[in-house]
């Protein structure tokens, strides 16, 4: 009390502190913990220290998690295991899965190098996926691969007999002789042009293009799953160093969306679930979020081009038009994206597609091929089962499929348009061929393309949960379509077929101009091939499948590689200089496939995605989380 009276005396605080000095102290200690706090949570690799604060956001994956195409609630948050998935066998090596004592890999997984803060932050920017750290692939969610292996009901490579009892049997020689021309076609293209994009085998070098936006080795990540189903070992190994080391996806050109997906994210994936490489998993998912941009439209509806620089999806007019078979070819891999990243924003994209095409007026119940990603309106009435609008129907019945058969709107909206097709579409030529012509706003042009021919093994794909009235008559459809698409091969020069073919003026399956006689290495009528003689085992497709090998290694194989000819009608045809990244992913693959065993990649456990990538079918044993259940 005596020295508060005394004239110009401040007390001090009980730590010997002014008031003033008092204020400072405590200002500048918050100002430390929050720069501590701040820089825990903000420095690179702090992923988990931000654990031992943070609960983390992740689902719990499986396969039942890409199924939700149709609304459903998504799956509680739980802590993801700590660990990573372990590898699958190379080619050739036992199955893990079929062992009660899985052998592990020495020190996990190989992780992928990071990328670089340019590709995250074009990845990142106008979506609602952050861009990850790097060092932090992988650690916020983990695919629990050894459950997906057990689930499916066949060995990834079949039985696999041994071949040293095998006799001598001419389908073993061709199915060697198919594998022999993936090995030189892969050779080759390591030799000439290793990380292009394909092979010039003609001049020796390699080739670009501008469809991939700057992004490299298409040829690699197309055959990756072909090399390991054919046990191509060394090359395998091959491939996946080159995506370890050099597929870098700090790229800024403008791509096309469809393309990048169905060879780089379905060869990624493809390779993955073949594999449990976690490299290829990382890849899919970040090249996956730099694809996002092209569905900042005002209805979703994707354009057929994104800039990896901008993440703009380009092309911003009232005018322009995005096409059936490239939005409508996407669902595939978006739901195994959802599934290996645990991020529900690829689905609810694919999802949103489903939800403008079921609600728009269909002209008697017949997709056109263009739609406007402004309006949500057909732009214009061309109807077509080959280019423009073919990858769209064979999605549908391969989602259903791959939902375990729980995605009714896929299997209602698949069966509805057949019906439509049939309807409007089907043709017999007066010689007795069936085709599926090309729809002008009600006029018919007469004619199939090449890349039209996949539908004979679409059709005969589904036809087991059509209607049971209706099997049979689809079974003879896709039966009749497919001999069609021979013939066009059969009254050519060189046994190839051409890139369109037309029923008039009494020429049937014959190109009629020029510009329509090119071949270049097409799949679509060797792919109907392989399905037809794994539904009916009549031996007439492999016989066909041989011809085609057989006009492949006469036609189109150089000193340097395959290349595609120009005029499938002259006995000397000139070469095309290409050898396309598809005829080691489709073409090689269905040929093997061909002359191989049902269970090998069987049709119960995966389906293809429109570049022949295998895609595993959800076999989940969970009812609460079903694919696209309605």
């Amino acid at each position: 009390m005596l020295m508060r009276k005394v004239p110009g005396f401040v007390p001090a605080s009980p730590w010997g502190l002014r008031l003033p000095q008092k204020f400072l102290f405590l200002l500048f200690l918050s100002g430390l913990v929050t720069l501590c706090f701040g820089a825990l949570f903000l420095l690179p690799h702090s992923s988990r220290l931000k654990r031992l604060f943070l609960a983390p956001r992740t689902q719990q994956p499986g396969l039942e998690v890409v199924a939700e195409i149709a609304g459903h609630a998504p799956a509680r948050e739980q802590e993801p295991p700590p660990n990573p998935a372990p590898a699958a066998p190379a080619p050739g090596e036992d199955d893990p899965s079929s062992r009660a004592s899985p052998r592990r890999r020495k020190g996990g997984l190989r992780r992928t190098r990071p990328t670089g803060p340019r590709e995250e932050a074009t990845a990142a920017r106008g979506n609602s996926i952050p861009a990850s750290r790097p060092g932090d692939e992988g650690v916020s969610f983990r695919f629990d691969f050894n459950a997906f292996r057990s689930r499916l009901r066949h060995p990834v490579l079949g039985m696999r007999a041994d071949e040293s009892q095998e006799p001598q049997s001419r389908v073993r020689a061709q199915r060697e002789k198919v594998k022999e021309m993936m090995q030189f076609a892969w050779q080759s293209y390591k030799r000439y042009a290793m990380g292009k994009n394909e092979l010039r085998p003609l001049t020796k070098d390699g080739y670009e293009g501008n469809m991939f936006g700057g992004l490299s080795g298409a040829t690699v990540i197309d055959s990756l799953d072909t090399l390991y189903l054919m046990e191509l070992k060394e090359e395998f190994q091959e491939a996946k160093a080159w995506v370890e080391e050099s597929f870098h996806l700090n790229v800024s050109g403008e791509a096309s969306l469809f393309e990048v997906n169905i060879r780089y994210i379905g060869g990624l994936l493809s390779a993955f679930y073949l594999t449990g490489e976690e490299v290829f998993r990382i890849k899919a998912i970040r090249l996956g979020e730099k694809l996002l941009p092209a569905f900042n439209t005002p209805t979703g509806i994707p354009k057929g081009v994104v800039s990896f620089k901008s993440g703009s999806w380009g092309w911003a007019t009232a005018g322009s038009s995005s096409i059936l078979a490239e939005f409508g070819s996407l669902h595939l891999e978006f739901l195994h994206l959802t599934e290996l990243s645990g991020n529900q924003v690829f689905a609810e994209k694919v999802r949103n597609i489903r939800k403008v095409l079921r609600k728009i007026e269909k002209p008697f119940g017949l997709y056109p091929n263009f739609l406007s990603p402004v309006s949500g309106n057909w732009v214009q009435h061309h109807v077509s089962v080959g280019g423009l609008g073919d990858s769209f129907y064979e999605y549908l019945i391969k989602s259903w499929l791959m939902s375990g058969k729980t995605d009714m709107e896929a299997k209602n909206m698949y069966y509805e348009a057949l019906e439509a097709i049939e309807t409007y579409l089907l043709n017999v030529s007066p010689g007795g061929l069936t085709y599926i012509a090309e729809w002008r706003g009600g006029i018919l042009d007469h004619k199939m393309g090449h890349l039209a021919c996949f539908s004979g093994g679409m059709i005969a794909l589904g036809a087991e949960d059509a209607k049971e009235e209706k099997r049979a008559h689809y079974r003879e459809l896709a039966a009749q379509i497919t001999k069609t698409c021979h013939e066009s091969y059969a009254r050519s020069d060189t046994k190839l077929g051409p890139e369109a073919f037309w029923f008039n003026s009494g020429r049937e399956a014959i190109a009629t101009q020029l510009s329509e006689s090119y071949y270049i290495l097409r799949p679509e009528v060797v792919e109907s091939y392989m399905y037809l003689w794994r539904q009916t085992h009549n031996p007439i497709y492999r016989e066909w499948g041989w011809e085609v090998v057989l006009a492949l290694e006469k036609h189109c194989r150089t000193e340097a590689g395959f290349s595609g000819i120009q005029d499938v009608y002259s006995s000397t045809p000139s070469h095309d200089n290409k050898q396309q990244s598809f005829f080691l992913a489709e073409t090689l693959k269905y040929l093997y496939l061909l002359f191989s065993e049902d269970d090998l990649l069987s049709l119960e456990d995966w389906v293809f995605n429109t570049e022949a990538h295998p895609l595993p079918v959800n076999h989940s044993d969970s009812s609460g989380r079903a694919w696209g259940r309605h």
